[in-house]
């Protein structure tokens, strides 16, 4: 298997982004300190490109550029930004092969009454009919981005309406797949999660401040206090008047992305009525029933793995333990030089302890395989540390259709779950046995779940539109040929 090449960001699922807001009515707080901090606790949801953006005096001021929380944020330019009313904080991961610095966001726009900040999460399926509408009437985009189009739409709508409100309750009549937003006008905070509620957004306070945010974990990392998850379709509106909630339409059929609870969301989160670590110790429990073995130690891959595997261990009676150390230091996006860099790279994230594995029968618990490199490589240097044999344990279903809404998957015909039966992949992966979760034992971890679940990525079925068209970003074909 060594001569397989690894590269993490393909072979791992990641998220399209994290959005934070904040609207201060305490004096004593520090809106950019805070805003800064609760970005560390979404920092998860995207690595690629982080950014504040503070109103103060209703005019905004902004920090953002390609990189983490850790990297982007500095002393020197945080304090440029003031202590003002408003803050929009957001992550990004972008699926694209190149890195769009036009799309960093908060994208500021100025419209009539003044400037929108926009924070998206989430992936417009009608983007390119929208985007190609609003060019036929002249608009000119400085970026691929979903946000800017919906910026667009809103200040069209609010050239009709002459009120923030009714613009983006129109906008989002006009939007189809998912979205969860925070906006800023001059002297509101604006949230939005789409009529699906495709991707969790919810409601939080700190002493008489409201929060908003991707994941309940950001809010209590700040010292908040979670309220409540923005509801599917719903718009909460906070200014000095206090907090309104509008509804644009109500969907028969609602679907947030079960992969939150296997993958995306950090443990500390709940989201919808749920608890991730629960769900995925539960996952866990189900994998058991679901497929036993016998073994001597049951261990996860870091770290979305680890819960399942607590979980696994509890119900089988099998000992739990911790079998790899993960360098932590190691970013998502490869770096390095030489042919061979992406497998270093990944020796480098993740070491076996030997004297935990060797001679013994290993349960390895993981949370997917989308091509089928990274098990590979997992189930060798376990092997190569001595474990007498590797069972391997995946708590969610085989990948077999692309996503439409937020989740970046390869496209079909890449996924290795299409092209090898179960036990053809058990065996290219070097393992001694190979299950994964049914997509009933998926659907059971998120019970109590307050709204519906799309699994459409496992099933093929979806609750919304799927994309009539495909964008093509003529800026980013200029770039790739130069």
């Amino acid at each position: 298997m060594s001569s397989i090449e690894i590269d993490y960001k393909l072979d791992k699922l990641h998220e399209e982004c994290g959005v934070f807001g904040l609207y201060k009515n305490d004096d004593d707080i520090d809106i950019v300190a805070l805003t800064h901090d609760g970005l560390y606790g979404l920092q998860h949801r995207g690595q690629e490109s982080v950014g504040i953006t503070v109103i103060d005096n209703e005019e905004p001021y902004s920090v953002k550029d390609l990189g983490i929380v850790s990297t982007v944020f500095n002393s020197q330019n945080l304090s440029k930004l003031p202590n003002g009313k408003i803050s929009v904080g957001h992550v990004r991961y972008t699926s694209s092969d190149y890195l769009d610095r036009a799309a960093t966001q908060p994208l500021v726009m100025r419209y009539i009454e003044g400037s929108l900040a926009l924070a998206n999460n989430g992936a417009i399926t009608n983007f390119p009919e929208i985007r190609n509408m609003l060019e036929q009437g002249g608009s000119i985009f400085q970026s691929n981005s979903h946000a800017e189009v919906i910026g667009f739409l809103i200040s069209t709508h609010i050239i009709e309406t002459k009120n923030i409100e009714e613009a983006i309750l129109k906008t989002m009549l006009d939007l189809k797949g998912a979205y969860s937003m925070v906006i800023s006008s001059p002297r509101k905070l604006i949230g939005l999660r789409d009529p699906h509620g495709f991707k969790p957004l919810c409601l939080g306070k700190l002493k008489n401040s409201y929060i908003i945010s991707s994941e309940s974990c950001a809010i209590e990392s700040i010292g908040g206090t979670f309220i409540r998850d923005v509801e599917p379709g719903e718009m909460i509106v906070i200014d000095e008047n206090g907090l309104k909630s509008y509804s644009c339409s109500k969907k028969k059929t609602t679907s947030l992305c079960l992969f939150e609870y296997v993958y995306v969301a950090r443990p500390d989160s709940v989201i919808d009525g749920v608890n991730v670590n629960l769900a995925r110790k539960k996952a866990g429990e189900i994998m058991y029933r679901e497929n036993p073995v016998e073994a001597d130690i049951v261990c996860g891959v870091p770290d979305s793995g680890l819960d399942a595997a607590q979980g696994y261990a509890a119900a089988s009676g099998i000992t739990y333990t911790t079998a790899f150390l993960k360098n932590k230091y190691i970013g998502r996006t490869p770096q390095g030089v030489g042919n061979d860099k992406k497998e270093r790279l990944l020796n480098m994230r993740l070491n076996v302890l030997k004297n935990v594995v060797e001679g013994k029968r290993v349960v390895i618990i993981d949370d997917s395989i989308v091509r089928g490199n990274t098990s590979a490589h997992i189930v060798k240097i376990l092997k190569n540390a001595g474990a007498k044999e590797v069972h391997m344990r995946i708590s969610s279903p085989e990948f077999v259709h692309p996503c439409y809404f937020g989740l970046d998957l390869p496209e079909s015909e890449d996924m290795i779950s299409n092209q090898y039966s179960v036990e053809e992949l058990k065996n290219k992966i070097g393992a001694d046995s190979l299950a994964f979760l049914s997509i009933e034992g998926l659907h059971s971890i998120a019970e109590g779940c307050k709204i519906g679940l799309c699994d459409g990525c496992f099933t093929g079925v979806y609750h919304a539109d799927k994309p009539k068209m495909k964008f093509v970003d003529r800026f980013a074909k200029k770039i790739n040929k130069i």
